[in-house]
């Protein structure tokens, strides 16, 4: 009987400590029990197969298959799994994503000990959770455009030190048309140069730097 009521645990991360940090706060509750780790997206694939947890904890940011992608192959393996993104980045940009993809769940790091083992037993009756700060961000940035992905490449590229000319020939593209993306960046971000928009974006998780 207890068996059943088990909400049943796959840690997905590649960083050891954050692991056990979960282990520690899930291992003494009654109705929670880890039933796998896995550090990579690949694995977590492998072991979803094996175990079928109720919860799959994701990190976003892995070695080899990132965390977005792993939500979307665990959706289309299995469209009923629920998916709480652990993640250290509370940017918009990253958590729309995640939610796109198929997470139910979306919690800092920074907030695993006080809202972990809540965000657990909600997703796993049916509902959702967003960190306050991410819904904050999702709500303040709604009526804005993302950044397309060809823009997030031209702006990494700037963040990268190279000039209009140098991410045209990096991208096969005129100085012209990239001038054109950069001032589109500019506008969707509300930025004035392209040191403020490399901020702005890699503050809403656009971008990595």
């Amino acid at each position: 009987m207890t068996s059943t009521r088990t909400i049943r645990v796959l840690i997905v991360d590649d960083h050891p400590l954050l692991r056990e940090g979960v282990r520690a706060v899930i291992e003494n509750q009654p109705d929670l029990t880890i039933v796998a780790e896995a550090e990579t997206g690949e694995q977590a694939l492998d072991l979803f197969d094996a175990h079928r947890p109720d919860i799959v904890l994701m990190d976003l940011q892995m070695p080899g298959m990132g965390g977005v992608a792993a939500i979307q192959a665990l959706r289309r393996a299995d469209p009923a799994c629920r998916i709480i993104v652990l993640t250290t980045y509370s940017g918009d940009a990253q958590a729309i994503r995640a939610l796109h993809a198929g997470a139910t769940g979306y919690l800092l790091k920074s907030s695993l000990r006080k809202e972990l083992l809540d965000t657990i037993r909600t997703v796993h009756a049916g509902g959702k959770h967003l960190s306050a700060d991410v819904a904050t961000g999702i709500a303040f940035h709604m009526a804005e455009d993302l950044l397309s992905g060809r823009e997030a490449e031209v702006l990494t590229l700037a963040a990268a030190g190279n000039s209009n000319k140098q991410i045209a020939g990096r991208l096969n593209l005129s100085e012209d048309t990239i001038k054109g993306y950069m001032k589109v960046i500019y506008a969707k971000l509300g930025a004035a140069d392209r040191t403020h928009a490399v901020t702005i974006a890699a503050r809403r998780g656009m971008i990595e730097l």
